[in-house]
């Protein structure tokens, strides 16, 4: 993640907002935190579905970047899905993403999102696109 935050800022971003934290980078998995608090919690005190796709497509986007050529390409979400399995009112959120797919022009992740006990709070699967960056 220190390669990542050094070539981009996260500073004002929907990760900082939401406090977002990339805890394990590599090829093959990524894993990611995000506190279940005021900024990430719905009016009825329940984490927010958008809050969790907001965390499965951070993990998705992420662990794409990690795999390409950030000198000549970049990525976007192209499709995300989810399933709210189990509501949660406080605590930490891990999401767990895994490619399913690792294509050259797009990426497409599993992740699962789980509490503190490993219970399953939500199902996600998200496309990224992979873009080339236009020579000048």
């Amino acid at each position: 993640m220190d390669e990542m935050a050094n070539r981009t800022s996260l500073k004002g971003t929907l990760m900082e907002a939401l406090g977002i934290e990339i805890v394990e980078l590599d090829p093959e998995k990524v894993v990611a935190t995000m506190p279940v608090n005021e900024a990430t919690r719905q009016p009825f005190g329940l984490l927010h579905g958008g809050a969790s796709v907001a965390l499965a497509e951070t993990v998705a986007s992420v662990g794409t970047y990690n795999l390409i050529d950030p000198v000549r390409q970049f990525t976007v979400g192209l499709e995300i899905n989810a399933n709210h399995i189990r509501g949660k009112r406080d605590g930490i959120v891990t999401a767990v993403g895994t490619p399913l797919h690792k294509g050259r022009t797009t990426m497409v992740w599993d992740i699962k999102l789980t509490d503190e006990t490993g219970k399953l709070i939500c199902v996600s699967r998200c496309t990224i696109a992979i873009i080339d960056i236009p020579e000048n």
